[in-house]
């Protein structure tokens, strides 16, 4: 006989320690980018349908980093996922700054964002699978805080974004010199990820049947999977258009600089921040179902104040309301998606494929709105979805071990030994037959490696 080999508690943390840094250096690297838009749009002298197209570029890097990063995560692990993403990131911002710098033109910068957009899918998925994982070995609700994380380095890159446009510093050497770090740190820090794996692993101690392994076109198939990918990509949009548009909006629409512009892209991310810090007692209160659909309502309400008031003080609000409102949407959905650790890999894939389709079509589609009807008013498109996301955030709710409180590992239940795998099995009822069978192996297959996570919902 035979029992998993559990984790130290030295080791965990410090793979939770990494797990955040990597997603706080995504974030800078993402913002890094996005604070410099006013530039690039002056570098080519871009219309905003233009400028649309060209954020299209990195949307179709993303989808294809995506589409590989299922295989490469189930097959290599989260580890080689993030090193693999890394010198992507890297090789597509130093062309992209060269580019604009250069004046290379508009194929040279859309080619460079490809690259990039491959690595950050392929890091997205990747990060967001080992963070599943070493929630379930910390034992407590962390996932809304490696997404803050991430908010906290997109903030920091907004500002710097800002502060670079303010000193007119040259778009190559921005990039550079911050691409060439955070990548570096980047590939420092994933030598501490775990094994995600083993959360999937069928012991020798368990007497019922091996689950049989869930195929890439199964997960697709699962109606809940679906239902999942419209909340993210409902949120998804939410968050991107306001990366994406909020400085040009804030420039053509309420009349600000450029500098101004991208100042308030950093008030949308701070407010992002604070959503993500102080979602996780939410989530452990209420659960994930109400907690989307007040996000929801919150999103909506923001995003009326910036379209539709034209004072700026009363937009910078619904700024605030509507980063607080898009802050818990897609680490929620993530979550949700990564329930059944065995399968977690294809259907964070999945899920964030279909979520990245608002990076896909949103650019483009609000770009053409917006040259007919001003960039304000084509923001309202994402009222529909931020609503869709709301009526489907039914399927995020928590299934199987996710849906009752658990024991950490290690930690002594009724005065006995450590709790490896709990006593019953609960087999959820879920929104179609195919989800309620993977469950109930979901749920033996996470007790099996410890059940460990805090209050409702165990990502």
């Amino acid at each position: 006989m035979t029992t998993p080999t559990l984790r130290t508690a030295p080791s965990t943390r410090s793979w939770i320690t990494s797990v955040f840094v990597v997603f706080t250096l995504m974030g800078l690297v993402m913002a890094t980018w996005l604070g410099r838009i006013p530039s690039v749009r002056d570098s080519l002298h871009a219309s905003t349908f233009e400028m649309g197209m060209l954020v299209l570029g990195m949307a179709v890097g993303s989808i294809a980093g995506l589409t590989f990063a299922g295989h490469i995560v189930a097959k290599l692990g989260a580890r080689r996922g993030v090193q693999v993403a890394a010198v992507c990131l890297a090789a597509g911002m130093v062309f992209a700054g060269l580019a604009v710098t250069l004046g290379w033109g508009f194929v040279a910068i859309w080619i460079a964002l490809i690259a990039f957009g491959f690595g950050n899918g392929l890091c997205d998925v990747s990060m967001n699978v080992s963070g599943a994982a070493a929630e379930k070995a910390g034992g407590r609700t962390i996932m809304p805080l490696f997404h803050a994380a991430f908010s906290v380095g997109t903030l920091a890159g907004a500002g710097l974004g800002a502060l670079t446009e303010a000193l007119d510093v040259p778009v190559v050497w921005h990039f550079t010199v911050l691409v060439v770090v955070t990548s570096g740190a980047m590939l420092v820090a994933v030598t501490r990820f775990g094994d995600e794996h083993r959360f999937g692993e069928h012991t020798a101690t368990d007497t019922s049947p091996v689950p049989t392994q869930v195929t890439r076109w199964q997960v697709w198939a699962q109606p809940s999977t679906i239902l999942i990918g419209v909340i993210v990509l409902g949120m998804a949009l939410a968050e991107g258009s306001a990366n994406d548009w909020l400085p040009l909006a804030m420039i053509d629409g309420h009349g600000l600089g450029n500098a101004a512009g991208s100042a308030v892209l950093t008030v949308f991310l701070a407010a992002m921040t604070v959503g993500r810090v102080a979602g996780s007692p939410l989530i452990d209160r209420f659960g994930r179902v109400p907690v989307l659909r007040a996000s929801a309502a919150v999103a909506v309400v923001g995003l009326g104040l910036l379209i539709f008031v034209p004072s700026v003080p009363v937009a910078i609000v619904g700024v605030v309301l509507w980063g607080l409102g898009a802050s818990l949407g897609f680490p929620m959905g993530m979550s949700a998606a990564a329930d059944d650790p065995r399968s977690a890999a294809l259907r964070v894939s999945a899920v964030a494929t279909i979520g990245y389709m608002a990076f896909l079509a949103g650019p483009p589609l609000i770009g053409f709105l917006g040259e007919h009807v001003g960039l304000l008013h084509a923001l309202l498109v994402v009222f529909a979805f931020i609503i869709a996301a709301g009526l489907a955030s039914g399927a995020a709710r928590e299934r199987g071990a996710a849906a009752r409180p658990a024991t950490p590992v290690g930690e002594e239940r009724d005065g006995g030994a450590p709790r490896l795998q709990d006593d019953t099995t609960d087999a959820a009822n879920t929104t179609d037959t195919a989800d309620t069978a993977e469950s109930a192996h979901s749920g033996h297959t996470a007790r099996t490696a410890g059940g460990t996570s805090g209050g409702r919902d165990s990502r």
